[in-house]
């Protein structure tokens, strides 16, 4: 089959070109990249106005299946994912069986691949039942695909144990996702604490909670040689910490979400649990420190940590209600206008932060604009100007503090290998 893309706006974080051409595609591979191309093409798309991006990579996603499949199954994932521009995404192993032997995995990859959208990459716990007390079949998971492991939702509190998994991850030649929680000075909070959330008389969360087990994490991976990628990071020294292990030769990359380069605790107005996320929304200084982090290529990655939840969990308010919001189908137009709009980053670092850099991470052959790749890609319009409404999400969760909000850039068109999957 041919695909012909016209008169769109090449964007290419691999050798950082932005190019107004057309772009070929036979087979599901890109065969050429030239402006004005007269091809008698199977399909044409008219990406006049937009730009035409390597597809996103979202390293954070929870998908719930299996387990919790009233939350989010693999299928309404996915079709969230396509509908936010995102081609690839890589599952938490926090369901119900956790993700700890290759029968759990080959179940989300077959799964995924019957569905025929997005490519899904499932992550391995780290631990049998994400209980922190033994390792998974590591050898297992990575012979049934695996390419990172995690135990998101929860820290590996044993620090020998977690050293033993770096060591694998070495030996496998796969990256940690790390979620940094101190798990024992949470000590029940559910927002930040701050004066703010103090005056909600709500139990905070402080900063230390993140940064110990950042700190922690950064010198196990100087030890083993491990690559570690910190997840969802929010403090401001997360990132000063990220900043000098980088300078110091650590093997360390990490992620932010929107929602913490976006809002801070004093968005909190009332007892509306879609402001409730883990780590919590921070203080100004934090966010600013964030922004500082993305434009200066200190922070790697932008990813989403969509966490789905019901609307009747997420009623139960701050106090009660679980941790997490959706942001699949939000992403890619809050980086536009909050961060691209607005001079912190360049439409190419967007790219590179939501392509390229996961791809390296991950050790894909994605995250580009080039003939002879991959034609994982994403038309994206981003001028169009519109209003974030949960009624058009392909999501079953619809928590997120974002609705109503106005936003400008608009994901046209999703193509996975070589197939128009979404389009507007």
């Amino acid at each position: 089959m041919l695909l012909l893309i016209k008169n769109g706006t090449i964007i290419n974080p691999g050798d950082k070109t932005e190019v107004k051409a057309d772009v070929l595609v036979e087979d599901g591979m890109i065969k050429k990249i030239a402006p004005k191309q007269s091809v008698k093409a199977d399909r044409t798309l008219d990406a006049s106005g937009c730009y035409v991006m390597p597809g996103f990579i979202d390293m954070h996603v929870h998908l719930r299946d299996p387990g919790m499949e009233h939350k989010e199954t693999v299928e309404t994932g996915v079709k969230a994912a396509v509908h936010g521009g995102f081609t690839t995404v890589v599952a938490m192993p926090n369901t119900k069986p956790a993700v700890d032997n290759a029968d759990v995995v080959n179940y989300v990859h077959n799964k995924a691949k019957n569905i025929g959208l997005a490519h899904v990459l499932q992550t391995g716990a780290i631990t049998k039942g994400q209980r922190g007390e033994v390792l998974s079949d590591v050898e297992g998971m990575v012979e049934a695909g695996v390419l990172a492991l995690s135990e998101d939702g929860k820290s590996v509190m044993n620090a020998q144990l977690y050293r033993e998994a770096m060591t694998l991850a070495v030996k496998y030649d796969i990256p940690i996702l790390a979620h940094c929680e101190d798990i024992n000075l949470v000590n029940g909070g559910v927002v930040n604490a701050d004066e703010h959330t103090e005056k909600m008389c709500l139990k905070g969360i402080s900063n230390s909670v993140e940064d110990v087990i950042v700190a922690r994490d950064i010198l196990l991976a100087k030890e083993t040689g491990a690559a570690l990628h910190l997840c969802h990071c929010s403090t401001k020294d997360s990132v000063k910490m990220i900043e000098l292990a980088k300078k110091a030769g650590v093997r360390v990359t990490a992620e932010v979400c929107p929602h913490h380069f976006i809002l801070t605790s004093n968005d909190i107005k009332e007892d509306d649990a879609n402001y409730k996320m883990n780590p919590p929304l921070r203080t100004k200084e934090d966010v600013e420190a964030l922004k500082k982090g993305l434009k200066e290529d200190i922070m790697d990655v932008i990813a989403t940590d969509h966490a789905p939840h019901t609307a009747i969990e997420k009623g139960a308010g701050l106090k009660k209600a679980p941790f997490g919001i959706v942001g699949l189908e939000t992403a890619a137009a809050l980086t536009m206008t909050e961060l691209v709009d607005k001079g912190y980053l360049t439409i190419m670092q967007m790219a590179e932060k939501m392509s390229y850099h996961p791809a390296k991470i991950l050790g894909l052959e994605k995250g580009v604009v080039e003939e002879g790749k991959t034609a994982d890609l994403v038309v994206f319009d981003a001028q169009k100007e519109y209003t974030i409404d949960v009624n058009d999400f392909y999501s079953q969760g619809k928590n997120t503090p974002f609705a109503g909000r106005k936003v400008k850039g608009m994901v046209m068109a999703t193509i996975v290998d070589g197939k128009i999957v979404f389009e507007r």
